[in-house]
Parts: structure tokens; C-alpha cells; sequence
């Protein structure tokens, strides 16, 4: 019951606070741009989402399992540019 706690305490705390489109200003325009139609912005929030989440789990394991035991902790940006672009 106490993580179920810690997992809403951390939901709520990465939708209001840490807010990646608020905070950081990632995506923007996506949030900006298309939210006159609600189907069209559920639609780009669902892209920005999956684009998101699969960006981020790659650069994680490349970051992790290729560049960390390598020693090339200097190619990190070069490998995010790469994996997003």
C-alpha cells in the first residue's frame, strides 16, 4: 500500500510539477499549435508522448550499455542528435 502511495505522489509530481512541456518547454509548439481541436491535440500529444518515451528509452540504454563502458562520455550529445533526428 506504501508504493502505491510513492507511485501517485510521484504521478502527480511529474504531471503538475516537473512538467517537461511547462518546465522545460519541450514540445511547445505541439502544445500551442493544435490545441484549438481537441482531437487534433490529443492526436500530437499522443505523438509527442510516443516520441518521448522511445526517445528516451533509447538514449538511456545507449547512454548506459555503449558509451558508459566505452569511456565515450563525450559522444553522449552526438548520440541524442543522432537518435532523435
Amino acid at each position: 500500500m506504501e508504493s502505491l502511495t510513492h507511485l501517485i505522489i510521484i504521478f502527480i509530481s511529474l504531471s503538475l510539477v516537473n512538467n517537461l512541456v511547462l518546465t522545460k518547454f519541450l514540445g511547445i509548439c505541439p502544445y500551442l499549435g493544435v490545441s484549438r481541436r481537441v482531437d487534433m491535440a490529443f492526436g500530437m500529444g499522443c505523438a509527442v508522448t510516443f516520441v518521448m518515451t522511445i526517445s528516451g528509452t533509447v538514449t538511456w540504454i545507449i547512454n548506459t550499455q555503449v558509451l558508459y563502458p566505452l569511456g565515450m562520455d563525450f559522444l553522449k550529445y552526438i548520440a541524442f542528435i543522432m537518435v532523435i533526428a
